[in-house]
């Protein structure tokens, strides 16, 4: 990561012209994340997706003892099917602090929010154990740093219902889960939640797809989420460049900004409650479900208000970025996702708008405005005219 800080920083701050707005506040965040026992949560960046550079470009912005120090980096999502294509690249960003994430266009089963990687990221984001009594998740501070300290499982342990040392993306493969060392804990992941490169001459952004809906709220507790706008990588590496395409375009005006912390309880607090509820009434479905399973379907004589009553004595024991099939496919839990994913989308447009960007159309913050948009890996948007690279 130390390498790649330095070849960032050379070509962003010694071709181009740089303004960073707001990173004083981060980088204050920052330092107060230095001791890892002493977090109390999770840091989830977002941003703007305009050029193939953007990560780790961007992170030239962070000073020199940043970028020789890993714990106080991000953890990123880097695309399977170009970041993990052969071992090289595999050992490369893995060491890069970046996981192996499956999209559909390209992995049809394995892709999607529901994915292993996404559940590290919920982990990562929060801290051991991950399997507790939990009817829902909270909005308070983690618990004492003394019950954070597990030792992890053998590594063929399921990811799922452990902190195993690895986990599974595929049938075949086997990665490392930094999520099950606690040096790892209330750790930083940046998030592009367009999921591509989205290149549109006023910095336009798509609808945000709801994956980063699951990382706020099923992270415990509920993370500190920053927004970052970025501008001008597009310029460096524009999808209309012509040979050779290889090479950056140098020169060009890059400007970062980066926004404070959102007031999480006014912007999320009603929808991770919500969240909290529906996961409760999952939890005590399921308790029950497995209760009548083991007595041969005897009991439930006394309908709902005997099944509430069992949730609330027993509880559930639940494994973080574990999901029932209604908080997966569920209209309701759909819902929430839905306005989770916009709320954060109108933070970054803040970011835009203070740049001199003008205003949207609302309707470029609904996944169906995009649907008529071909489904190729490169093309010019039919709805924006953007240039889009899903590759």
């Amino acid at each position: 990561m130390g390498l790649t800080g330095i070849v960032c920083k050379t070509i962003l701050y010694g071709t181009n012209k740089v303004e960073v707005i707001g990173l004083d506040r981060f980088l204050q965040r920052l330092e107060k994340r230095k001791d890892v026992e002493k977090r109390e949560r999770g840091l989830l960046t977002v941003s703007n997706h305009i050029s193939v550079v953007d990560d780790p470009l961007m992170w030239g912005i962070m000073p020199w003892r940043y970028i020789f120090n890993p714990q106080s980096l991000r953890w990123g999502l880097g695309a399977h099917d170009i970041c993990y294509a052969n071992p090289l690249f595999s050992n490369f960003f893995m060491a890069g602090q970046t996981l192996p994430m499956h999209r559909l266009q390209h992995s049809p089963d394995g892709g999607g929010l529901f994915q292993p990687t996404v559940t590290q990221a919920i982990r990562l984001l929060s801290s051991q154990p991950y399997g507790k009594p939990l009817v829902g998740p909270s909005l308070t501070p983690a618990s004492s740093s003394s019950s954070q300290t597990t030792t992890p499982p053998a590594a063929d342990s399921d990811p799922f219902t452990t902190g195993a040392l690895t986990y599974s993306t595929t049938p075949t493969d086997r990665w490392p889960a930094p999520s099950a060392y606690p040096s790892n804990r209330h750790s930083w992941v940046h998030v592009f939640p367009e999921g591509l490169v989205h290149q549109h001459p006023d910095r336009g952004l798509r609808y945000f797809k709801w994956g980063v809906a699951r990382l706020i709220l099923e992270s415990e507790p509920a993370p500190d989420v920053v927004p970052i706008f970025v501008d001008g990588t597009d310029r460096i590496m524009p999808e209309d460049r012509a040979f050779p395409r290889f090479l950056p375009r140098l020169g060009q005006r890059v400007r970062v900004a980066v926004g404070d912390a959102v007031d999480f309880e006014q912007t999320f607090g009603d929808l991770r409650r919500q969240w909290a509820a529906l996961a409760e009434r999952s939890a005590r479905r399921r308790r029950w479900e497995l209760r009548l399973l083991e007595d041969g379907g005897r009991r439930g004589k006394g309908g709902a208000a005997e099944e509430e009553e069992e949730g609330r004595r027993e509880g559930t024991v639940t494994m973080m970025g574990e999901l029932s099939d209604d908080l997966k496919y569920g209209a309701e839990a759909e819902a929430i996702r839905v306005e989770v994913a916009h709320r954060v989308r109108n933070e970054i447009l803040k970011l835009r708008r203070s740049l001199g960007y003008p205003d949207e159309d609302p309707a470029l913050g609904l996944a169906e405005t995009w649907a008529k948009d071909p489904h190729k890996k490169q093309y010019k948007s039919n709805v924006d005219g953007s240039l889009v690279n899903q590759e």
